[in-house]
């Protein structure tokens, strides 16, 4: 079966073709009837096509566009349902290479069915002819397409002009569409959608709107390009593209220039009271940014600074008057216990009111008072064990005195350029990150939070904590100097809170403009209310349950935190309510109703209880000692264990990754019970043929320090003589060859180890003793403590009288 079309060269002559053709998707083209286009074909599929078409007489397909690009081989789905009959004029084969061939559009077309798919797509197609259109507004509309297509030829360079003249000579409106659209400059959906139209009136609108754009944006650019030509000179060719641009903004309507820019910085840097270095600085810097043209990349460095200057708080402040009683209200709402600490901050806010209060008085008299040269006080570090609440008790002193607060960690911070910014001679310099906070908060005297001071890092890029010495000094810091700025910015209105885990690690000078405030960590009476008040609330609105839907018995809350949690702080407390809390969401889901937890279910919700045995079932044999040990996360509780084995060596030997001041400790204990056989019950010269072990267990955890001396010389004498340490008792204290028991540090975490231990009795040092006013009442009435000076008052203290039978050392 044949169906007829009209060729190009004869639009109402009939030309037969075949009711089933093949059919080429293209991807990003679009054939129009009349047109010439080379096509290149690569693809297996499309050659086989293309094959199929030169061996036929006619040499006839259909070209459609390919709805996705992207999609290869195409199918019959990929294609559209308008295209072209076309006709292949010419085709060559270079070895190796896609198939050229030159095309001819012949007539628009439908495919209204698709026939297959496989070895290439076939269809169905029917004539797609245009309506005949003979009134007077197409043919107006054609002779108007016509005449704006010659403009457009006459004013670009990539058309021919005997096009336009041959566009003349077309006199069917239909075929005068069909040729001025294969020319005009569109891409291929817009030319599907030319296409696709029925209409010759709306195929001929739609091609005057887009030779008038393309008319339009010839004149704007030949507009920009006479209006710069005629300001350039010979001393002005270099900054051709600073013209354009200039010109652009004008056609545009755009009034902003370089100069407008610079004026409009100097306003807003007039408008802030700036010191005079300040103001010395900035205006010779505006000076060079009207110089400096803006194609230099000097222009751009010059303004980011000028921006920055402007944008930074120099005088702004909260000037909010400081209420100490509001700020103790705020400090026990947000925090149970820590009483001393608070204390301390209460006393310098007040000491900050009285400053500004009665200086105040001092400029309003005109007079001098001993206010005025009083020095600034020193900046608070609180240093206590992760989880005691040092950052957010530092957000309570911001909230306290109505101020922004800015938290900057330190943690692992190892180039100096961190704090105190980069040179502004540098590629993408910026300033360090206190100026770059004070422009977030937009006042100069918020509450800085330097989190983990003792973290800091020390790298090639220089050392950070040397950088902090001028920032936290405050007979310095009305004078801070970033690099970045250049000039002093006063941050003696700002107040400074750093946070810190241990001060072994702060440097001596840092650490000596900061007055530490310790937080050793809570007793078990105290975490029982902090749960209550603070972490049960806040987890239970955090599981999306409602107050009712969840109670914890105050037994299971102590059983959490005796068996479940063993620190000085809550944070591991609140994850296992964060545990509870989310069982009971997870009931409550299920229709299970509310959830009470207490002691005897317990553990369904966390399991069996996490913490080590207590020191009564570990010291239950002759050379086995309870020592109290400081740590950076708390005290805790060490085991010190000693035994003698026959051996002519008569040598000592020490494991547990124990560091050399320890190990120092040990030999000194051992010199001393050699000293003392008529403690111990052995000679020295048996001792000789007996190899001492001491041992702390926890291999895996470095151990340092002075303080084990007593508990280890103890573990030393029981293993000895037989005797049984008491199982209750635990000690700390450095010995001496003499057998003196000296003063030792952190007696409070200690103290409160043991008492979360289950200790009932604590040898201290005599010396130690006036350490104890640290300790919470309610642990000092828990805990019996025994002041020793020597050695000997902390064995008669500690073993058992009698020794245990088969179990002394041999």
């Amino acid at each position: 079966m044949t169906k007829s079309v009209s060729s190009a060269s004869s639009p109402r002559s009939a030309m037969q073709f075949p009711d089933v053709l093949p059919v080429l998707p293209l991807r990003d083209t679009v054939v129009l009837p009349t047109a010439f286009a080379p096509l290149a074909v690569g693809q297996e599929r499309s050659v086989r096509l293309i094959d199929a078409v030169v061996a036929t007489d006619s040499r006839l397909m259909v070209l459609v566009r390919q709805r996705d690009g992207a999609t290869q081989p195409a199918g019959s789905a990929d294609c559209a349902k308008v295209g072209v009959l076309a006709v292949i004029r010419q085709i060559h084969r270079p070895d190796g290479a896609p198939a050229q061939l030159l095309v001819q559009g012949l007539e628009r077309v439908r495919i209204e069915s698709f026939a297959s798919d496989d070895p290439f797509v076939t269809a169905r197609i029917v004539p797609a002819p245009d309506p005949a259109d003979t009134s007077v507004e197409t043919e107006g509309l054609a002779a108007s397409v016509r005449e704006l297509f010659a403009k457009l030829v006459a004013s670009s360079d990539e058309l021919p002009d005997i096009l336009a003249a041959a566009v003349l000579q077309v006199t069917d409106p239909a075929q005068t569409s069909w040729v001025i659209g294969a020319h005009v400059q569109m891409d291929s959906a817009a030319r599907q959608e030319l296409l696709e139209m029925d209409s010759v009136a709306a195929r001929l609108r739609s091609l005057a709107a887009r030779i008038q754009h393309e008319l339009a944006v010839r004149d704007v650019s030949r507009k920009i390009e006479s209006a710069t030509q005629e300001t350039l000179t010979k001393a002005q060719r270099e900054y051709v593209l600073r013209e354009q641009l200039r010109t652009i903004r004008a056609e545009l309507g755009d009034d902003e220039t370089d100069e407008a820019a610079a004026d409009d910085l100097g306003e807003r840097l007039a408008k802030i009271a700036l010191p005079p270095e300040a103001k010395k600085e900035v205006d010779r810097e505006l000076a060079r940014l009207r110089r400096v043209p803006s194609s230099s990349p000097e222009h751009g460095v010059i303004r980011s600074y000028l921006e920055w200057v402007s944008e930074l708080p120099w005088a702004a402040t909260a000037d909010l008057p400081i209420d100490v009683e509001t700020a103790r209200a705020v400090l026990d709402e947000d925090h149970h216990g820590l009483d001393e600490v608070k204390d301390r901050i209460l006393e310098s806010l007040a000491v900050r009111k009285l400053r500004r209060e009665r200086g105040a008085e001092n400029d309003a008299t005109g007079g001098t008072t001993a206010v005025a040269d009083i020095g600034r006080e020193p900046i608070l570090c609180l240093v206590g064990p992760p989880g005691v609440g040092k950052t957010s008790l530092a957000h309570s002193i911001a909230s306290a005195l109505g101020r922004k607060c800015l938290r900057i960690s330190l943690g692992g911070v190892h180039d100096e350029s961190e704090i105190r910014g980069h040179r502004r001679t540098y590629i993408g310099a910026m300033p360090g990150r206190i100026i770059q906070a004070l422009r977030r908060a937009e006042t100069s005297d918020p509450v800085f939070i330097l989190d983990e001071v003792d973290k800091l890092g020390r790298g090639v890029q220089g050392d950070p904590a040397s950088a902090l010495l001028e920032l936290l000094d405050p007979a310095q810091n009305h004078a801070f100097t970033d690099s970045y700025l250049g000039v002093p910015f006063d941050l003696s209105r700002a107040m400074f809170v750093c946070t810190a885990n241990s001060i072994d690690t702060i440097p001596w000078p840092l650490f000596d403009r900061m007055e530490v405030l310790s937080i050793a960590g809570y007793t078990e009476a105290e975490k029982l209310v902090i749960a209550k008040r603070f972490i049960v609330p806040r987890q239970t609105k955090a599981s999306g349950l409602r107050p009712a839907e969840l109670s914890i018995t105050d037994d299971a809350l102590r059983t959490v935190i005796r068996q479940h949690t063993r620190e000085s702080g809550v944070r591991s407390l609140e994850r296992r309510i964060a545990t509870i809390c989310r069982k009971a969401a997870l009931a409550v889901a299920n229709g299970q109703g509310p959830a009470v937890i207490t002691d005897a279910n317990l553990a369904d919700s966390l399991g069996p209880p996490k913490s080590p045995l207590d020191s009564a079932e570990r010291v239950d044999r002759p050379g086995v000692v309870t020592g109290l040990a400081w740590t950076p996360s708390g005290g805790d509780i060490l085991f010190v264990e000693a035994t003698a084995t026959p051996a002519r060596s008569g040598r000592l030997l020490i494991t547990g990754s124990l560091g050399e001041v320890m190990r120092e400790s040990a030999q000194a204990a051992l010199t001393w019970v050699r000293a003392h056989p008529d403690i111990t019950g052995v000679a020295a010269e048996t001792l000789d043929e007996r190899e001492i072990h001491v041992h702390v267990p926890g291999g895996a955890t470095p151990k340092d320090g002075p303080s084990a001396g007593v508990a280890i010389a103890t573990a030393l004498a029981s293993a000895l003589s037989g005797r049984v340490v008491r199982s209750d008792v635990a000690m700390t204290g450095e010995i001496t060859l003499r057998g003196k028991v000296l003063p030792v540090g952190g007696i409070k975490e200690k103290v409160l180890a043991a008492h979360r231990a289950g200790i009932t009795t604590v040898l201290v040092p005599r010396w130690n003793m006036q350490d104890l006013d640290e300790i919470p009442d309610d642990v000092r009435a828990a805990l019996r403590f025994i002041p020793v000076d020597t050695a000997e008052e902390a064995l008669a203290a500690a073993l058992l009288p009698v020794p245990v039978p088969n179990l002394r050392a041999a």
